[in-house]
């Protein structure tokens, strides 16, 4: 099975830009390719390099949440701080609780985010069955960033069977 650990985080906020995933929620391949678009779109624009600027540390959080029945998506920093209101921008709150935390590597940021949700819903939360995600958001955690090489974790929150 995958690297995985619960642990117990106190709450936290992400300040988040996002976007509305328009793809159907099954849709793997497209939802995908909307997230990567995304991630190009806010690293070219100057907006991640904004949200960097307020951020409390190095991390860079890839958000997602149903908000108001759509699949929205987030690139965010642990902030106190927010940027001027634009539309997409939201102040996201995690909940102190335990959260499955699943670590990963890959050669670039779209490709952890995708093999740590992969192997996150499709490995370990069946088969972690004494603890379930019964929704709110989670994030991939882009952590460190050296020789071609990209580390982070996924960061669930989860809650006793």
């Amino acid at each position: 099975m995958a690297n995985y650990v619960l642990e117990e985080k106190d709450g936290f906020t992400v300040f988040g830009l996002g976007t509305e995933l328009k793809s159907d929620y099954t849709d793997y391949v497209g939802i995908n390719k909307e997230k990567s678009s995304f991630w190009q779109a806010v690293s070219e624009d100057g907006r991640l390099d904004q949200l960097k600027a307020i951020a409390e540390n190095d991390y860079v959080f890839a958000v997602n949440e149903a908000v108001n029945n759509k699949m929205m998506y987030y690139a965010g920093v642990l902030s106190q701080e927010s940027l001027p209101a634009s539309e997409g921008s939201r102040v996201i709150q995690f909940p102190k609780g335990e959260y499955l935390v699943v670590k990963g590597e890959g050669t670039t940021a779209d490709e952890l985010s995708n093999q740590l949700a992969g192997i996150t819903f499709g490995q370990v939360l069946p088969e972690v069955n004494h603890v379930a995600y019964v929704g709110g958001p989670n994030a991939t955690v882009l952590m460190d960033q050296e020789n071609g090489r990209v580390a982070g974790e996924m960061w669930i929150p989860v809650v006793r069977k």
